[in-house]
């Protein structure tokens, strides 16, 4: 069983909330929405209803992973906003510190991604049934065993980055579930935080940006 003991304190972060969205700041270790075991029911949209009864998802961050995340607060707006991310109208940066110093300072990796069924809740690369799936990386920084990367996903895959950096042979520092060896006990819990998301609102159409700093150095 996944072992679940989530940052109670604070509940959640408002970086922003209007009539129609309410973006949040998501801590590492939260469920974006309540898992199927009670064990797992505590997640950030739980703790929001609470305050906020008509707020709806929208998309999703893996628990392990921080950072920026909008809630549509009536169904005009949750309409909107699904429809934004499933035409790939939004825009999403990442940054990831991963094991490993890459060859290149930037590319791409289109691999078609599918869930790892007898290894759930891994995903893997899958060239048959797998479902499109493209992100665009640049390496910022160099050390001796690590590099600093900004990924920019194009779709929005479970677990697309963690594999997609995976496939090149530099897994996520600090990744449970494709880390192994000195990549996973780097770090303490997934490098891995989504920094930037910027959207048109949902009601009045102007373009919005939102930035939430990273639990760990980027600089």
């Amino acid at each position: 069983m996944l072992h679940y003991d989530p940052p109670a304190d604070p509940p959640f972060e408002i970086l922003y909330r209007d009539d129609s969205i309410i973006v949040l700041n998501k801590p590492s270790g939260l469920l974006s929405v309540p898992g199927r075991d009670p064990v797992h029911f505590d997640s950030l949209s739980l703790r929001v209803s609470r305050v906020f009864p008509t707020v709806q998802v929208v998309h999703r961050l893996d628990m392990a992973t921080s950072g920026v995340i909008v809630m549509a607060l009536n169904p005009k707006a949750h309409r909107e906003m699904s429809r934004q991310f499933r035409e790939r109208e939004t825009e999403k940066r990442y940054y990831a510190w991963v094991y490993g110093r890459p060859d290149e300072d930037k590319g791409s990796v289109d691999l078609p991604l599918c869930c790892d069924w007898p290894n759930r809740p891994r995903h893997m690369v899958n060239h048959e049934q797998g479902k499109a799936a493209l992100t665009h990386w640049r390496c910022l920084r160099r050390e001796n065993h690590r590099s600093l990367m900004e990924l920019t996903p194009v779709t929005g895959r479970s677990h697309q980055l963690r594999v997609h950096m995976l496939s090149l042979g530099h897994p996520i520092l600090g990744d449970n579930l494709y880390a192994e060896g000195e990549a996973l006990a780097m770090a303490s819990q997934l490098q891995l935080h989504a920094a930037y998301l910027a959207f048109k609102h949902p009601r009045y159409k102007h373009r919005l940006e939102f930035t939430a700093p990273a639990p760990f150095e980027v600089s």
